[in-house]
C-alpha cells in the first residue's frame, strides 16, 4: 500500500486545489525534521525555525490557523502534522509565487526563459 489516501472533500483532480498544498507541505515537513535530527546528531543545533516555501497562500493560512475554515476538519491527519510543526516553531512556511519556485523546472515543462531563470537561481552552471 503505502500510498497517500486522498483528503475528504477534495478533488482528485486538481493541483491547485489549497488542501494538497498542506499534504505536500507536510511530507516537506517530514524531510525537514528529519534533517534538523540529523544535523542535531551530528552537534549542529539549530536555533530557528526551518523555512519551508510554499506556493499556496491558503496551504499557508490553515497551517497557521487551525479555525480557518469548516472544510478543514476533514483534513489528511498529515496536514495535522505540518500544522503541529509550524506551533512547535520548527518549521516556518512562507510564500513564494510561482514566478519564484525553481522547483518547477524539475517537474514541469517550462519556457526557455523560465528554465533559465530558474537554472540561474539553483545555481546550475555550464562548465565548459
Amino acid at each position: 500500500m503505502g500510498l497517500v489516501p486522498p483528503i475528504l472533500g477534495a478533488p482528485e483532480t486538481s493541483d491547485d486545489h489549497p488542501f494538497h498544498h498542506p499534504l505536500a507541505g507536510a511530507h516537506a515537513a517530514k524531510e525537514v525534521i528529519w534533517l534538523r535530527r540529523l544535523l542535531s546528531n551530528l552537534k549542529f543545533l539549530t536555533t530557528s525555525a526551518t523555512t519551508l516555501y510554499i506556493d499556496n497562500q491558503s496551504a499557508i493560512v490553515i497551517t497557521k490557523n487551525p479555525e480557518f475554515h469548516d472544510c478543514t476538519k476533514h483534513i489528511n491527519i498529515q496536514y495535522h502534522y505540518l500544522r503541529r510543526k509550524v506551533e512547535e516553531e520548527e518549521i516556518n512556511p512562507q510564500y513564494v509565487s510561482m514566478e519564484d519556485q525553481p522547483a518547477d523546472m524539475l517537474t514541469k515543462g517550462l519556457a526557455c526563459e523560465k528554465h533559465d531563470k530558474f537554472t540561474q537561481m539553483m545555481g546550475v552552471c555550464c562548465l565548459d
